[in-house]
């Protein structure tokens, strides 16, 4: 099928063949959106594989209600993009396929990426070391010193798998080295010439979208099944235009523009869709600007939130040294319908206008990221929402000063995060308020803890090159670490006697962060309220050192003289901004950094790692172990069982976060993550995190619904990771609940409501819930990374019926629950829950099966998509036997 439209191009001086996609559609190519124009080519491309056929590639085109749509469709993903938190894992997954295999008489080394891994490690460095010279090169040997197993364990695999590449750590951050460094944009194999596009394990792959690139985040289970060979099957995607006009204020930045559209995206509701950008507004963004926005798709619940090529695109592979891949793109892009045209709109599902300069300066918090507040009304917006008390004050001592700790002050101001960070205009700004700030003999409050933590090494460069970094050090702000860090829960300890006073007293501690990710517990377990905004207002909020202060009204603190000095006194103009930006972020600062990122630094030369074709265990390990999941592996799956009788794990509300399912910073020593460790010897100060314990599945069981701000009916009014066994409803952990019912032979169940599984794109979510012996969730609706993760480890997504939820029905989670599962399973088929109460009463409730697809079904049947995998490779082997 495929040969039949292809056409060739010359690029550089050769000939290359490729999939002409004008050739079958014609003029209805015009009325495609972008993104599925870059899908159509996939499929196209990999029809031989007899999984696509003409129908499928009218359904992409057409789009209309008279058009018989395919269940799902097989993309095949060029390459593969991780972080060490999802990425140790799976390689842990890997090396017990290789086990398995070598257990059942074959050799091992089939076990190995089909497709491109590149494994970025910027998820491990932590903030214990801020505001010295040296803070970097302390976290980054502590970094070492606690991780050297995960890290030992990826040179391992670095050397023992082929198609697989490791960034060491302290070179940036996936995402942003993904935009700066690993994305082609079109990539050229032998003579075929292609878009590139990718999967990762990590919400906010996303940002590539911004150059064009089709990819997006995945769960670790799917990911490893797309690295051994599978395609990733999803439904025919809506796609939502945001048609950009006007021009956004000078005063404004990229962050305020992505927090007002996550705003009203959410609003409008784009969970699963594709969201594109076009109209006359989008020339004025740049290259940064638009990675800003696709960045936080996740934030805004979409798929995708896509920027199509055009001269922006070609402008940004220049300026950061990839000259062919800026060719190549512009000339493949422009023959093959891919290079965006003004004059011919595209056919969308539905279309949101944004006039840009409606976009005002924003914050988004105190917990979610959708939730915009107006700078000028933060001061009462907050107050309202978290109930400051602008007069409590608590006495403390910080290293033997006295200070009246408010309630509400700031206690982390971090500049972190892919997001902001990958934007130099921002960057540079927030560089530019900091001189302004020191000019006038400004200081950061003493109980805010700063940092600054790039996603690139190019950040270094044009700081320093412009004389910024010394203003912002001089403030705090010294460069702690390349990575995550704060973003991801990496934050760190505070003072002791801050974290001592909030515990007493109660305060209501706040961060502000220029990151993508503000929900419970997420960023510190003492801080109640996070707050994502530009790295120039971080800096400003970290001056004024609480929240219920109006910076557009109120005064940031004293000058020298004593006079008042406001926001926008010291707001850098945006044409200072530009004329560094111009002078100072070079190409060749680009090429120099990346021009060793594979070979990492000394401590990476150092570090020792295993060999030979399977992984060597240590059964001591706390950090990594070998996995249950292929345990006794029988070749032919075994038939599900109904639940009987089963119990509710938990009954939880609505936006339940895959941090408050697994959670990814401190663990504390009374959980039994923690507890599991003083038993191993291990002091509470080397706990780490559970995010980078991913690799030792005792942990992350154990951790599994341990976030310390979970609330849930069955433990009302107690949060945290708790719950009542039943009937005896006694309160104790999940875990230690989870493991009574396993003893009793129990089913159980998670009833929730709108939206579980938000945020993060984190197998161990579904993992975790696995293993406590969870079988089914019923939920009003699920976000759509995990609930594909569900199905990939085996466990029944429901939703109730429309209209209906726990409250309606009545349920409250001390019900017996019954489902039968049938042996012949229908995409969306209606199931019958059998529910019976204490008092003996009993209904029939109907639940929607959300196994969406008959692939989806091959997996839960399988018990998981790796265990469907497995047994296809092993399949293989026999026949070729």
């Amino acid at each position: 099928m495929a040969k039949s439209y292809t056409s060739t191009i010359f690029i550089g001086g050769k000939t290359y063949r490729y999939i002409d996609i004008s050739r079958f559609a014609g003029d209805r190519i015009d009325s495609v959106p972008y993104s599925l124009r870059i899908l159509l080519e996939n499929l196209m491309r990999h029809a031989d594989k007899g999984i696509a056929n003409e129908q499928l590639f009218n359904a992409i085109i057409e789009r209309r209600a008279d058009v018989e749509k395919p269940e799902e469709v097989p993309f095949h993903p060029e390459r593969v993009l991780m972080q060490d938190f999802t990425g140790v894992p799976a390689v842990v997954d890997l090396a017990s396929l290789r086990d398995a295999v070598k257990e059942a008489g074959k050799d091992p080394k089939i076990i190995n990426p089909k497709v491109p891994v590149d494994l970025v490690v910027d998820h491990s460095v932590q903030i214990d070391s801020y505001g010295e010279e040296d803070s970097r090169s302390i976290n980054v040997g502590l970094e070492y010193q606690r991780n050297h197993e995960r890290y030992s364990l990826l040179k391992w695999a670095q050397k023992s798998f082929t198609n697989l590449r490791i960034v060491p750590p302290n070179s940036g951050i996936c995402h942003q080295v993904n935009l700066e460094y690993l994305a082609d944009c079109v990539r050229a194999d032998g003579s075929m010439v292609f878009p590139d596009s990718l999967v990762g394990t990590d919400s906010h792959t996303t940002m590539i979208n911004g150059l064009g690139v089709m990819g997006w985040g995945v769960g670790g289970i799917e990911a490893e099944a797309v690295m051994l060979g599978q395609p990733y099957f999803m439904p025919i995607p809506r796609v939502v235009g945001v048609r950009l006009t006007g021009a956004m204020d000078p005063v404004c930045t990229a962050t305020d523009l992505v927090l007002t559209l996550t705003n009203r995206l959410r609003k409008i509701g784009v969970v699963g869709a594709f969201v594109e950008y076009f109209g006359p507004g989008l020339p004025s963004l740049d290259l940064p600007d638009r990675a800003t926005i696709a960045n936080m798709s996740p934030e805004y619940g979409a798929t995708m939130g896509f920027f199509p090529v055009d001269e922006r695109t070609i402008e940004y592979l220049r300026s950061t040294g990839r000259d062919a891949q800026a060719e190549r793109t512009e000339i493949y892009c422009s023959t093959n319908a891919l290079f965006h045209d003004p004059a011919k709109e595209a056919i969308y599902d539905q279309i949101l206008e944004l006039d840009l300069s409606s976009v005002v300066p924003s914050i988004a918090g105190p917990s979610r990221p959708q939730d915009r507040i107006s700078l000028s009304e933060a001061a009462i917006e907050i107050t309202k929402v978290t109930g400051i008390d602008g007069k409590k004050t608590v006495g403390i001592d910080i290293d033997g000063i006295p200070v009246d700790l408010p309630d509400g002050a700031i206690a982390i101001a971090a500049i972190t995060s892919c997001t902001n960070t990958s934007n130099p205009s921002v960057m540079i700004a927030a560089g530019l308020l900091a001189k302004e700030a020191v000019l006038r003999g400004l200081q950061v409050a003493p109980w805010v803890k700063t940092s600054l933590a790039p996603g690139s090494q190019v950040v270094t460069d044009y700081l320093t090159g412009s004389g910024l970094l010394s203003f912002l050090e001089t403030l705090g702000f010294h460069i702690a670490a390349f990575g995550c860090t704060t973003c991801i829960g990496n934050s760190g300890p505070l003072h002791p006697s801050i974290e001592k006073a909030q515990q007493e007293h109660n305060l209501t501690l706040a961060s502000v962060l220029s990151g993508n990710r503000n929900f419970d517990g997420r960023i510190h377990k003492n801080v109640k309220a996070s707050f994502l905004m530009s790295p120039p207002l971080v800096v400003a909020y970290a001056l004024a050192g609480r929240m219920d202060i109006d910076l557009t009204k109120d005064p940031l603190g004293l000058d020298t003289e004593g006079n008042p000095v406001y926001l926008n006194d010291i707001w850098p103009k945006q044409e200072v901004a530009n004329q560094l930006v111009g002078k100072y972020v070079t190409k060749e600062s680009f090429i120099e950094k990346y021009r060793d990122v594979f070979t990492g630094d000394d401590r990476w030369a150092r570090l020792e790692a295993p060999e030979g074709e399977t992984f060597t265990w240590d059964t001591n390990s706390t950090y990594i172990a070998r996995p249950p999941f292929f345990d006794g592996f029988p070749i032919e799956p075994p038939r599900i069982g109904d639940i009987v009788e089963g119990r509710a794990l938990l009954a939880m509300g609505d936006s339940v976060t895959t941090d408050h399912i697994s959670p990814a910073g401190s663990i504390d020593p009374s959980y039994p993550a923690g507890k599991y460790l003083i038993q191993k010897d291990v002091p509470s100060d080397q706990f780490n995190s559970y995010g980078s314990r991913r690799g030792n599945h005792e942990i992350m069981m154990r951790g599994t619904f341990a976030n310390t701000r979970i609330k849930q009916k069955l433990s009302h009014p107690k949060e945290g990771g708790y719950t009542k066994k039943l009937p005896e409803n006694v309160l104790m952990h999940v875990f230690d609940a989870a493991m009574a019912y396993m003893q009793e032979e129990t089913d159980l169940l998670i009833l929730a409501g709108k939206e579980y599984g938000t945020g993060s794109s984190r197998d161990w979510a579904a993992k975790g819930t696995s293993l406590l012996g969870i079988r089914a969730v019923i939920a009003e609706s699920f976000e759509r990374i995990h609930r594909s993760n569900l199905v990939g480890m085996g466990i029944m997504p429901l939703v109730f019926e429309e209209g209906e939820t726990m409250q309606t029905l009545g349920l409250d989670g001390t019900e017996r629950f019954s489902l039968a599962i049938p042996t012949e399973i229908v995409p969306k088929m209606p199931m019958v829950l059998r529910v019976e109460g204490d008092d003996g009463s009993k209904k029939n409730i109907t639940l929607v099966c959300r196994l969406d697809s008959p692939i989806e079904i091959a997996y839960y049947r399988n018990g998981g998509i790796l265990h469907y995998v497995l047994r296809s490779i092993l399949y293989a082997q026999h026949i070729e036997s």
